[in-house]
């Protein structure tokens, strides 16, 4: 017979798990001793949080559940951002953790955490593992509860001893699973799709705005195909940029208030909003009450948990975003007048951008838009947290790539581990990180993981020396008292590129950003571009 851990390499191996990312410790060493046997690839992170950013970012872009794994006590509590993040995002990743043994659990001993006490509100579902005979069954399960419904991380806890002990039955991985009370993809309703169908041939000036929730559904497509066929504008959330091209004439922006507010004005003037796969939170929706006093709204989502969360409709509809809209381009639904989007084109050109950003530096908007421009069609833009996600996601050109981000939890350092997850994913595709020089700081020793496993990430660092965001809600809310936001000039960039074998770019004028951003993608090593911007930005 087999020990439990090589059951659960079995079971990633019959999942088509071809690599992990993790950091090793005792409590998770059978584990790895089973891998050492396994044709799996262990990506070593340096440090745990940054396994499950980029199990994040792998699994963001291949569609697919991906593993992250770590010891127990303080590796387990170190993953807990992650999987933080991942739920906030709505991301399918397994998180395997090791634990002390069963006999010692509830006893203090080193290294113990009830890591699945600890992760109740951050996982869609947690395991702790009693038996090595209920290994496959589980693997089975937390791999179909991650990656269907409203996907989300899953976490196995695995004593030591249990990954020692031999199971007493044949290893048998479930073909099939069924688990009560677990219905992920429910049917759709009829009559509220009739009601769908009757409230768009009513509505004059229809509008949708899609989250991260379409592209987690893998509906790119029906979305792009429903708007042209019915010629209905969309916006967006920052989670569902890269649902449509920017520069497709049915697509009007990222809404919210640190979106476009054109965006905003055509919500405002719409008679009908169709929401699908967004929840709305504040920073889409500043006022969901009185926005849903104004404008009727139809909510279309997998989960019945977030329709009616921040912003009520006037009619819910629960389901698969795909199947709804495949559904919904059978139904015979007029088509929309060009007057209501010669209308958001005139809103569209008459909005004035009242930023000033200095001549001196370089401005953060033209280098989102000059990198997003220059890099390939199909490139993977990965945006961290700061004024840096903000500029990104209103300056971002999408073509036919992906834009990652954490909308959800905004969580600051995710976007180099999720880079070379992403990258991992599709080596053949240009992956690019960005981020700011406070955000950079927090995984920077993630470069390492890069350079070991011979991943050729970019990484731009818009730099300004203080904590961006922060040093701007101190300059509006506490009247230029700014406290704890100062990074000085530290780390020296150039030292770090030359530490980690690194092509290292700088650029501090407009006039030769582009030329810089040439050289910068056109390197096929791992690169760090550094761009100066100015601290303070003001509006007129």
């Amino acid at each position: 017979m087999i020990t439990g851990a090589d059951a659960m390499v079995r079971c990633l191996e019959e999942e088509g798990i071809t690599k992990i990312f993790g950091y090793p410790g005792v409590a998770i060493a059978p584990f790895y001793d089973g891998l050492y046997r396994s044709s799996i690839e262990h990506i070593l992170v340096r440090q745990e949080q940054a396994a499950g950013h980029a199990a994040s970012g792998y699994a963001r872009v291949s569609r697919k559940p991906a593993v992250c794994c770590t010891s127990s006590g303080p590796g387990a509590a170190n993953l807990i951002t992650a999987l933080a993040t991942a739920y906030a995002d709505s991301i399918p990743i397994i998180a395997i953790t090791g634990q002390v043994s069963s006999e010692l659990l509830g006893k203090d001993v080193f290294q113990e955490a009830d890591i699945r006490g600890a992760t109740e509100s951050f996982v869609k579902y947690s395991y702790l593992v009693k038996d090595p005979d209920d290994i496959p069954r589980i693997f089975r399960e937390a791999f179909h509860i991650a990656s269907t419904g409203r996907k989300g991380p899953v976490l196995i806890d695995v004593p030591i001893d249990i990954q020692n002990a031999e199971l007493t039955k044949e290893f048998a991985y479930p073909k099939t699973i069924k688990i009560r009370g677990y219905k992920p993809d429910p049917a759709l309703n009829k009559p509220q799709l009739k009601r769908v169908v009757e409230a768009l041939n009513e509505a004059e000036r229809p509008l949708m705005c899609v989250g991260g929730g379409a592209i987690l559904a893998d509906s790119e497509k029906q979305v792009r195909a429903f708007c042209e066929k019915f010629n209905i504008p969309l916006v967006s959330t920052m989670m569902g940029i890269g649902v449509m091209p920017k520069k497709h004439p049915l697509y009007f922006g990222m809404l919210g208030n640190n979106g476009k507010p054109y965006a905003n004005r055509a919500v405002n003037h719409s008679d009908l909003l169709i929401v699908a796969g967004a929840r709305l939170a504040d920073r889409a929706v500043a006022n969901p009450r009185t926005l849903e006093k104004r404008v009727p709204v139809i909510h279309i989502d997998i989960d019945t948990a977030e329709i009616g969360k921040n912003l009520g409709p006037m009619i819910p509809l629960v389901g698969n975003i795909k199947k709804v809209l495949d559904q919904l381009m059978k139904e015979n639904i007029k088509r929309t007048s060009d007057d209501w989007l010669n209308k958001l084109q005139e809103i569209k050109t008459s909005t004035v951008d009242r930023r000033i950003f200095s001549d001196e530096l370089v401005n953060p908007n033209f280098l989102v838009q000059t990198l997003s421009e220059k890099m390939d069609d199909d490139a993977i833009y990965v945006a961290d947290v700061g004024q840096n996600q903000l500029w990104s996601a209103d300056n971002y050109v999408m073509k036919n790539g992906r834009f990652l981000t954490t909308g959800g939890m905004g969580t600051m350092g995710y976007s180099i581990p999720a880079a070379i997850g992403a990258k991992m994913a599709m080596p053949k595709k240009q992956v690019v990180a960005v981020c700011g020089d406070g955000s950079f700081q927090m995984s920077m020793n993630e470069i390492a993981t890069a350079k070991v496993n011979d991943i050729p990430i970019k990484i731009v660092i818009m730099k300004n020396r203080v904590l961006g965001l922060v040093r701007e809600y101190q300059y509006n809310t506490y009247e230029k008292r700014y406290s704890g936001i100062d990074l000085y000039s530290y780390p020296h960039h150039e030292k770090i590129a030359e530490a980690y074998d690194m092509d290292y770019f700088h650029c501090d004028s407009n006039d030769e950003l582009g030329d810089v951003i040439d050289r910068f993608l056109s390197s096929d090593k791992a690169s760090l571009l550094v761009c100066d911007i100015e601290t303070e930005n003001k509006v007129k």
